[in-house]
């Protein structure tokens, strides 16, 4: 099982939802990412190389960027947003791809 650690900037990140969109993405995380996460899914893919961080995973509409350091067992989400069509919002500002 890996321990899962989030930055300050997603603390303010989830203050931009509503709290059953916080709920929905706290729950995902902690299915999606306690197990395996730096295993390529349908939800979950490595990014290239010069992107925020190394992976990212879908949860419907919200995007999470999180990096695994996998010898200490450590999941470090440093990033939630969402997509509107092809434009993802970071930080509630619109991110360029």
């Amino acid at each position: 099982m890996y321990e899962i650690i989030y930055t300050l900037e997603v603390e303010g990140d989830l203050n931009l939802f509503r709290r059953f969109e916080q709920r929905l993405i706290l729950d995902g995380i902690d299915e999606m990412l306690l197990y395996e996460p730096d295993v390529e899914t349908k939800n979950r893919k490595r990014l290239r190389p010069d992107s925020i961080t190394e992976w990212e995973l879908r949860l419907g509409k919200f995007r999470v960027f999180y990096d695994v350091h996998a010898p200490a067992r450590i999941v470090k989400v440093e990033a939630i947003g969402y997509k509107r069509g092809s434009r993802l919002f970071l930080h509630g500002e619109e991110y360029d791809l």
